[in-house]
């Protein structure tokens, strides 16, 4: 899996979190982003890179900035990086580089 692809699915996960915590569905986003449902789902499930124009509604429908949009998308990345680092410190050397041979192979592809 790609990096880019990596990031696709990461921020599509981010859009389904700020998505069910306002309480709306996939419907009630595209209506109030005026987008396709599709193309909620698709940016849901990381398969397209939405434009700018594209985040700008999403953004809208979020009632949300596009700063605000972003900021809890990299506070969630900085959250999972914590969580990995903490995992990591709590295993031997020896493992910790194991993981980090699997990680690198992994993401490489």
């Amino acid at each position: 899996m790609s990096v880019s692809t990596t990031l696709r699915r990461r921020f599509g996960e981010n859009i389904r979190q700020l998505r069910l915590s306002r309480g709306l569905t996939q419907e009630g986003l595209a209506e109030k982003s005026d987008l396709s449902v599709d193309a909620v789902r698709r940016i849901e499930w990381g398969t397209i890179s939405p434009s700018l124009d594209t985040l700008s509604k999403l953004a809208n429908g979020l009632d949300i900035s596009l700063r605000t949009l972003f900021s809890t998308f990299e506070q969630r990345r900085r959250d999972d990086v914590a969580e990995l680092a903490d995992f990591l410190s709590r295993r031997s050397l020896k493992e910790a580089r194991l993981v980090a041979r699997l990680v690198k192979v992994l993401f490489e592809n």
